[in-house]
């Protein structure tokens, strides 16, 4: 199926709460886009997440952003919000200098725009400018195109936990992947 490419207008933390006309329905535009993908991609529920959780983990993303211990970037199809993701530093101080891709949310309607490359490739670039050191991530082990996008971004596959993820009655792998930062900035 042939989808129109268009560009997607990439916003991160500052530039979302500058912008007067997308700004106040952003948590609820992100709460539409991550409930109607955990109904097929579980995305760490599994049952879609209440308006409060999803304006409460934004909160949490967006003071960690403010003290440079995460980013956010957002991709929008003209008004419509398309995409999300996020990194959230390691919290154990022995872990600080790595952070974690938590979150990689694309509008199954947007799949194929490149908006998960759009997002993605940023979030890689700020958590170098952070100082990040290892960028982790896992993903469900039946997700196909995603392990594509991070291979192709240097992210590799560093372990793989089987039958680890529990939606209801069924069990997926959870496949470990890093980019190493130190190597790509030295």
């Amino acid at each position: 199926m042939n989808r129109p490419q268009t560009v997607p207008l990439l916003l991160d933390a500052t530039d979302l709460a500058a912008d007067p006309a997308r700004e106040p329905g952003f948590a609820a535009q992100a709460h539409r886009l991550l409930a109607e993908l955990v109904r097929d991609a579980a995305l760490g529920w599994v049952e879609p997440p209440s308006p409060d959780e999803v304006a409460e983990l934004l909160a949490q993303v967006r003071t960690a952003a403010r003290a440079g211990d995460g980013a956010l970037r957002v991709a929008y199809l003209g008004e419509r919000l398309v995409g999300l993701g996020y990194w959230l530093r390691y919290a154990r101080p022995t872990h600080r200098p790595h952070a974690d891709l938590e979150k990689l949310a694309v509008d199954a309607a947007a799949h194929g725009q490149g908006v998960g490359r759009a997002l993605t490739a940023p979030l890689i670039t700020d958590a170098r400018e952070e100082g990040v050191e290892v960028l982790t991530l896992d993903a469900r082990g039946d997700n196909t195109g995603a392990p594509r996008l991070y291979r192709s971004l240097g992210f590799t596959e560093y372990g793989r936990l089987p039958a680890f993820v529990a939606v209801g009655e069924r069990r997926y792998d959870k496949a470990f992947c890093m980019v190493d930062l130190r190597e790509a900035s030295g």
